[in-house]
């Protein structure tokens, strides 16, 4: 497998503070990524530095597909490559669901209405709320309008999908339902990069892991070798903390 997304010396300054410090990442083609951390430590920076939603500093650079992720004209056809889901939905209120799903492929991939139409059913069937197609945003449920969110990333056929704590605005009893779609989608191919603070999904669903704290990589490797065999004191004090419970 190739090299989808690679990341060389990639930093985030805002004014004096540097969220991301000197990132060094190679993402390969079809790889599941969980990115995992305590709060404020540049994760979710990191992965929307990944399709330029924040603009990282001049001396690094990121590539998607060999395309160099900058300003200009290339944003648009990487953001065709390069979907996202985010923590709050971003859904349009005024449309159904079904029309929240053929948005994307409509205007941006030129798909007719009609195709768009079985593409959008065809997705909602996938995540598990085809029969919700003609309501809207407000009438779902936490979960199902994440459920719509990854319909609406999947039919824009992207070759990454990058989650920002998919389920961190659910409740509890809602969060396994977006888990599920998402492990479902791991045995699809589609490269997934994913900022969670579930723990246990991370094992399950992830190829690799990383560890942040203080916007750098402290330490990264398999699901095993990062829960089981960490090798940094700074990952076994924040694994101990979040799985005592």
């Amino acid at each position: 497998m190739s090299v989808l997304i690679n990341l060389k010396n990639v930093s985030k300054h805002y004014g004096d503070f540097c969220a991301v410090k000197r990132i060094d990442l190679s993402i390969i083609e079809g790889e599941v990524l969980c990115i995992i951390g305590p709060s404020g430590s540049g994760k979710s920076t990191l992965i929307r530095c990944i399709n330029y939603l924040e603009e990282y500093d001049d001396k690094g650079i990121i590539t998607v597909n060999g395309i160099t992720v900058k300003k200009g004209n290339n944003l648009k056809n990487i953001r065709k490559e390069v979907a996202m889901v985010f923590q709050n939905f971003n859904l349009f209120p005024h449309l159904n669901i079904l029309k929240n799903v053929m948005l994307g492929p409509i205007r941006s991939l030129k798909v007719s209405q009609s195709s768009a139409k079985k593409l959008a059913y065809d997705l909602l069937g996938k995540v598990g709320i085809r029969d919700q197609a003609n309501k809207f945003p407000y009438q779902l449920s936490g979960g199902q309008q994440q459920r719509v969110a990854i319909a609406r990333a999947l039919a824009m056929k992207p070759k990454v999908i990058l989650f920002d704590e998919p389920t961190s605005s659910l409740d509890p009893e809602m969060v396994s339902e977006v888990l599920d779609v998402i492990k479902e989608l791991a045995g699809t191919g589609v490269t997934m990069v994913i900022v969670t603070h579930e723990m246990s999904f991370a094992r399950q669903v992830a190829d690799k892991i990383i560890f942040m704290d203080e916007g750098i990589i402290v330490e990264e490797g398999s699901p095993d070798q990062i829960f089981d065999d960490s090798k940094k004191e700074r990952t076994q004090i924040f694994l101990k903390s979040v799985l005592k419970a």
